[in-house]
């Protein structure tokens, strides 16, 4: 990118001496110049747009910068930018009329519009080309395409020129450079060093390194973010909670996201639909459905999106027939589905196994909405298939599918396989992933379970070594857990913690009253080639386990106990769960990787189904 050289200023154009006199035509130039403005002004309809083209050529005002800058501007209310650049930077205009104002205002334009980011950014290199200058009005927009753009390199390009113009103190492009930033892969640490070089912090700024970090997955750092916001004495906004929220909702943070509901409330913030939204999927996702169907019935104002956070929500608990209920609801009121919500629907009746009401909302979704099955559709189809055992009938559903199954379809059959003792056609389907995909590392776990399960110890062993040889490390389980308002996060044989002897402890007592009540380990879930004494103590130290034992030590009998878990939880861990649950008389609410678990009283709400 080429940077002008000349001394800053914001028009070219040729000035003239104060001591020329005017040429007679003058008041006529500028007669017709004001004129064609005031059309420009009123002009609400492309026809008229071309007709005040041919008149600005007929007058002379070719290389008017103002009228120029005008046309382009109604152009873009219009949604003709493209013609109107065509017109403006055509081969016949004069370079010396550009000013910073006209390249803004096309700038402008194109970010705005949402396929021509690229030109924006085109249009600004061609800015500096012609030797024009840009302004502290120049750049967010410049930003906003290279974020909408996600071009990590193309940002610290404009970046670069944001600092040798000397932009880089205005308050509001330090904003928009760190949103752009967290639109880019691999751009948060870009984004937060922006942030901490910053001579002066408004509330948006905070809002756009918290909103970044929460878009890109870095929950924990958006709420110690929103923690550290708070001790500085600033005020968060609406746009702020909505996206502490969504940490919230990653993370598990019920509390938090209680705690944000009544700090809302303290402060009679507006509470626009979008907040709602991330308030109601909050708790839906972080388990309290009821809470969120509550404050879904409070709203005055529903989106899609409204309805669609509830569906889901009680697909998520399993909670099948409630979710079609909700849907027919949301016909009735006149809300037309859309494809995200017929996910939501048919992962209801998956987790639910509502298999023949699956059928019947999977033809409907074409027939009377014209909804085109994506491959999420079809994977839920799959899934639904699979989790009912028909998983003949779920490979004859993927051979007749009319697109492409990806890595995850195929992964739902062979956890079905896995679960219905169909290991060979497991190991088929298997191989035939790695072959597609030699580099997923996920599908040489499930080949290696697969041996396992047939004691197949030595081909296990191939794989797992093919598995080093390749660098591929399987994903560890780890179990979240909210306490006092700080997340704790346990791996299996986790030592990390303070407490970690009571912990230990506190699980050998768990296992010896499980045993009392009639427990027995599930040995089989240990995949290695162990005596039955070790692999139960393997099983003691999974994750969860050390989570509930955390749980146990450090609060008040009879307090339920939540935490999120990574991975789906094993067979063992689910079946000591309830034991838990009537032994300590708590209910203790788990996420999982496909759903929510509530246990209570030695039972759990998926029915053993999940």
């Amino acid at each position: 990118m080429r940077f002008p050289t000349k001394p800053s200023r914001t028009i070219t154009t040729l000035r003239l001496s104060p001591t020329l006199e005017l040429p007679p035509d003058t008041t006529i130039r500028r007669v017709a110049e004001q004129s064609c403005l005031a059309l420009l002004q009123s002009c609400n309809s492309f026809n008229k747009l071309t007709q005040i083209q041919t008149l600005i050529l007929k007058l002379g005002l070719r290389n008017n910068p103002l009228v120029l800058t005008k046309f382009a501007s109604t152009s873009s209310e219009l949604d003709a930018i493209h013609y109107a650049s065509s017109f403006v930077f055509s081969s016949d205009a004069d370079i010396r009329v550009f000013d910073t104002f006209l390249f803004n205002t096309v700038i402008r334009a194109y970010a705005q519009t949402g396929d021509s980011k690229d030109k924006a950014v085109y249009s600004y290199r061609t800015m500096l080309d012609y030797g024009v200058f840009p302004n502290k009005f120049t750049y967010p927009f410049v930003l906003k395409s290279c974020a909408g753009l996600a071009r990590l390199n193309l940002g610290k390009s404009v970046h670069a020129s944001v600092v040798k113009f000397g932009f880089d103190d205005d308050l509001h492009v330090q904003n928009t450079m760190i949103h752009m930033y967290c639109c880019c892969d691999e751009g948060v640490e870009s984004a937060r060093k922006v942030f901490d070089e910053s001579p002066k912090l408004d509330s948006v700024t905070w809002s756009a390194m918290i909103g970044g970090y929460a878009r890109l997955g870095h929950s924990a750092d958006a709420i110690a973010l929103f923690r550290e916001m708070q001790v500085k004495g600033v005020h968060p906004d609406e746009i702020t909670m909505v996206s502490v929220l969504s940490a919230c909702t990653n993370l598990g943070a019920l509390e938090l996201g209680k705690w944000i509901e009544s700090y809302v409330k303290r402060e009679k913030l507006q509470q626009p639909v979008e907040l709602c939204n991330a308030l109601v999927d909050m708790f839906a996702k972080c388990g309290d459905v009821d809470k969120a169907m509550k404050l879904f019935r409070q709203m005055n104002d529903r989106t899609i999106v409204s309805w669609t956070s509830v569906i889901v929500g009680l697909a998520m608990h399993g909670r099948g027939e409630e979710a079609v209920s909700l849907f027919e609801e949301m016909i009735e009121a006149g809300v037309t589905p859309d494809d995200v919500a017929f996910i939501g629907l048919l992962s209801a009746c998956s987790h639910s196994g509502l298999v023949e009401t699956g059928r019947y909302y999977f033809n409907t979704m074409v027939k009377k909405f014209s909804i085109m099955p994506k491959i999420e559709h079809y994977g839920c189809m799959v899934d639904l298939l699979s989790r009912a055992g028909l998983v003949k009938e779920a490979l004859d559903f993927v051979q007749q599918m009319p697109i492409e199954p990806n890595q995850i379809i195929w992964r739902s059959i062979i956890t079905a396989c896995h679960a219905r003792g169909e290991l060979k056609l497991g190991e088929s389907i298997t191989k035939r992933l790695i072959r597609n995909e030699p580099m997923h590392g996920s599908n040489y776990v499930l080949l290696s379970n697969i041996y396992a399960k047939l004691l197949h110890w030595e081909k296990k062993t191939k794989v797992r070594e093919m598995m080093d040889m390749k660098g591929m490390k399987k994903v560890p389980g780890s179990t979240m857990i909210e306490l006092n308002n700080e997340m704790y996060e346990f791996v299996a044989g986790d030592k990390s913690h303070h407490q970690y002897r009571e912990i230990y402890e506190m699980v050998d007592e768990m296992g010896r009253e499980m045993k009392r009540a009639g427990y027995v380990p599930t040995t089989s879930q240990v995949l290695l080639d162990i005596d039955e004494e070790d692999k139960e103590d393997s099983l003691n130290r999974h994750s969860e386990k050390l989570a509930i034992a955390f749980a146990l030590i450090n609060t008040a009998p009879g307090t339920p106990i939540r935490f999120v878990k990574n991975l789906r939880v094993c067979e063992d861990c689910h079946s000591a769960t309830k034991f838990i649950s009537k032994i300590y008389n708590r209910e203790i609410v788990v996420r999982d990787r496909n759903r929510f678990h509530h246990f209570k009283n030695g039972l759990c709400s998926c029915g053993d189904f999940w």
